[in-house]
């Protein structure tokens, strides 16, 4: 089977799109952070110093909204337990990221 190159240049290309979604500054820590299973947005706060709660709160919202992430309210009065998962969407991103990983790792002594 060819390698099929995407036009990422072109504004309609899915790949692109893909891209950009997931290239917005939380969303790929945030999907580390839920690699190993869910966790509670204060939780989340902690393992990513420098987040503000909206942006969390945002973040996680559009990933829900794109399928990588889903919610369990596991106590609904208050205070509510909440908890973030990742989606099986979400868990598929695993080797794709190992793999930008070992590029980065293999060629970071390269960086000048």
């Amino acid at each position: 089977m060819a390698l099929v190159i995407p036009d990422v240049l072109t504004e309609s290309c899915t790949t692109r799109q893909v891209l950009e979604r997931l290239a917005a500054k939380w969303r790929i820590l945030l999907i580390y952070a839920l690699l190993d299973g869910p966790h509670r947005p204060a939780d989340l706060r902690r393992r990513l110093p420098g987040i503000t709660q909206k942006m969390l709160t945002e973040t996680l919202r559009g990933m829900i909204d794109d399928g990588l992430v889903e919610r369990h309210v596991y106590k609904q009065t208050a205070p509510q337990h909440v908890e973030y998962g990742l989606t099986e969407l979400g868990k598929s991103l695993q080797q794709p990221l190992a793999a930008i990983c070992d590029w980065a790792v293999a060629n970071a002594a390269q960086e000048g």
